[in-house]
């Protein structure tokens, strides 16, 4: 791992140099393809030192953070046409690419709490410096106290662990090794992860962020951003699965309940980007309580979840992206009427928003499925609001193709240029690996 960890600080001081736009992009994918020939089988840990290593968990996560890392200076072209402060730019992405690769491949939980918290720093430089609404220092204080608020407590949570166990490795730590096991530990060591994915009330700081933030940062926020809040839980669940056999009830119905009223929030917004960051929510609300429920199959379908939505949610910020850049609105009422005016287009929503709502050959479908299972084994009660939030997940996206494709266009055809093809493959690098995963996932499941 630590090979890989250079790399990416080569990258940062790469940056600084001119006309490296596609070089830094090129270096991610090489990144990319060096880190899939590492050798992995099961659940067998490589590269095994005293502070990073990497299994089946964080493989693919870190993956997934060179892929959407790639895509995200592929989406900036506006950046890059203007010259705005781009080796800044570029810097940012890798600084952050290099925090969550340590965050995923770290053993330690005081070094896994710096590195968590220090991928917040390039994301709020992100809102701050290439958002382009007037209100993104309003959206910057709210990523930053929401997080902030419930990280102190995480780290005062990590020190009592070292003083019980003398240890900070996720591996040598059980909830057998702790003498306090209350219900204040159990919510101090959750917190910081449940704001990150986030879950219901909790959840204000993420439509603000992405309604004010750049392409490029909602894209890290959907794709990467929310997966660590996951991550998190599932290190953390090791040590207080005791705890959680008691207490997981609670915020499972919480998630559940959550879910349902996000889904319906989704109906009533106007905004296409604020629609999709709502549907983030719901999402995450039922991969949460899937994986509470520490099962074999709720565990590996959060796990497939939280892999597609990455890819899904951030083409679909993309397609928004697109009418932005053409229409200069995200207003669903002026974005009316684009299969007449750009029907390839058109595809791609149907495409990515089929997969949103966990249509067949999307890796959200196999991951609901688990989910789903793995929910009603736990309880049947929650048998009507899955069936309620699948519902209406279904019924949201279905509205925005329809609202959005269909009708009569309220704008000059004059402003709506054609799509260039490196429109059309960013959105091709976001579907295919979220259907070829699903056609790798069914066959590993099968054999």
């Amino acid at each position: 791992m630590m090979k890989f960890i250079f790399m990416g600080l080569s990258v940062v001081i790469l940056c600084f140099m001119k006309n490296v736009f596609w070089m830094v992009q090129n270096v991610y994918y090489f990144m990319m393809i060096l880190f899939m020939l590492m050798p992995i089988k099961g659940y067998l840990i490589f590269s095994l030192s005293y502070i990073f290593s990497c299994d089946i968990i964080s493989y693919f996560l870190i993956l997934l953070s060179i892929w959407i890392s790639g895509l995200m200076i592929m989406a900036s072209f506006k950046i890059y046409l203007k010259n705005f402060h781009l080796s800044l730019f570029l810097m940012n992405i890798s600084f952050l690419l290099l925090m969550l690769i340590c965050t995923f491949s770290t053993l330690n939980l005081f070094m896994f709490y710096l590195f968590f918290e220090g991928s917040l720093v390039p994301v709020l430089l992100l809102i701050l410096g290439w958002g382009a609404q007037p209100e993104r220092i309003q959206a910057g204080f709210y990523l930053l106290f929401y997080t902030m608020i419930v990280s102190l407590p995480l780290l005062m949570g990590i020190f009592f662990i070292y003083g019980e166990v003398n240890s900070l490795m996720i591996y040598m730590v059980s909830w057998g090794d702790l003498s306090i096991n209350n219900i204040l530990l159990y919510f101090i060591m959750l917190g910081a992860f449940l704001v990150k994915i986030p879950m219901f009330l909790v959840h204000l700081w993420l439509p603000k962020a992405h309604l004010e933030a750049p392409i490029s940062g909602s894209m890290i926020l959907a794709g990467i951003m929310l997966k660590l809040g996951g991550y998190g839980i599932i290190r953390v669940l090791k040590i207080l699965s005791h705890l959680n056999m008691g207490l997981n009830s609670y915020l499972i119905m919480l998630s559940m309940l959550g879910g349902l009223l996000v889904s319906l929030m989704c109906f009533f917004q106007m905004d296409m980007k604020a629609l999709v960051a709502y549907s983030s929510v719901v999402h995450m609300g039922l991969m949460l309580a899937g994986l509470l429920t520490q099962t074999c199959w709720g565990v590996s379908g959060a796990y497939l979840v939280m892999i597609g939505h990455g890819l899904c949610s951030s083409g679909l910020f993309c397609l928004v992206n697109f009418n932005y850049e053409r229409l200069f609105s995200r207003n669903l009422m002026l974005n009316k009427g684009m299969l007449s005016m750009m029907p390839s287009l058109s595809l791609w929503w149907f495409m990515l928003l089929s997969s949103n709502m966990a249509a067949p050959l999307s890796l959200n479908l196999l991951g609901e499925i688990m989910l789903i299972s793995s929910l009603v084994m736990w309880s049947v009660v929650l048998m009507l609001l899955l069936g309620l939030v699948s519902f209406f997940s279904a019924g949201y996206s279905l509205y925005l193709f329809a609202f959005v494709q269909q009708g009569v266009s309220s704008m000059n055809l004059n402003n709506y240029y054609l799509i260039e093809s490196r429109e059309f493959l960013l959105l091709l690098l976001h579907w295919v690996p979220l259907n070829l995963l699903f056609l790798y996932s069914l066959y590993t499941l099968l054999t």
